[in-house]
């Protein structure tokens, strides 16, 4: 499969997001490539006072969100934790896309949440800043099936931005995280 390419990136977070659905994660880790189909994402842009670069807050840590489009944003939260965005739209706009769930598909099981799916595909703080539009870094995105049946609701474990509807499932997809909030 072919990897995905800036310009699909260098777009809206939110359409991002909702494309994503579909395409293929994967990682080479000793040797061993492991594979899932995302099947659950959110949007956050730094417009969203639930973005780690709300405001244009540029810190060290979500520095990557900062990144031209196609770059990951791996993050380690609630002290236990890593979870992984994709930068979108432009180069000195804080946004992401996080990616929630995946479908496993080569060498992986439990992959039904963010933090989980790090931990399946070892995604850790090694990787952030990394370019996921080549195989070089050993993360990388494949282009997959599109999908047309989509649940798009609120985003989840977040206390601002509720409102928003920026959470994209593929609905009927056993894998997503969690589906109580689906409007």
């Amino acid at each position: 499969m072919t990897i995905l390419k800036k310009e699909f990136y260098a777009k809206p977070t939110p359409e991002v997001a909702k494309n994503l659905l579909g395409k293929v994660l994967c990682r080479k880790v000793d040797g061993k490539i492991l594979k899932g189909k995302i099947v659950e994402t959110e949007s956050y842009t730094q417009d969203d006072k639930a973005c780690h670069a709300y405001g244009g807050r540029r810190t060290k840590r979500c520095e990557s969100l900062f990144a031209e489009p196609g770059t990951a944003y791996v993050y380690f939260t609630y002290g236990m934790y890593f979870c992984m965005n994709i930068s979108t739209e432009r180069k000195d706009y804080g946004a992401g896309v996080l990616i929630r769930a995946l479908e496993p598909l080569q060498n992986l099981d439990n992959t039904n949440g963010p933090a989980k799916l790090c931990r399946e595909m070892k995604i850790d703080k090694s990787l952030d800043g990394v370019d996921v539009k080549t195989r070089k870094s050993n993360l990388w995105i494949e282009n997959g099936e599109d999908v047309k049946d989509i649940v798009q609701t609120s985003r989840i474990g977040i206390k601002e931005g509720l409102e928003l509807p920026w959470r994209f499932y593929i609905k009927g997809n056993k894998w997503v995280s969690n589906v109580r909030n689906v409007r």
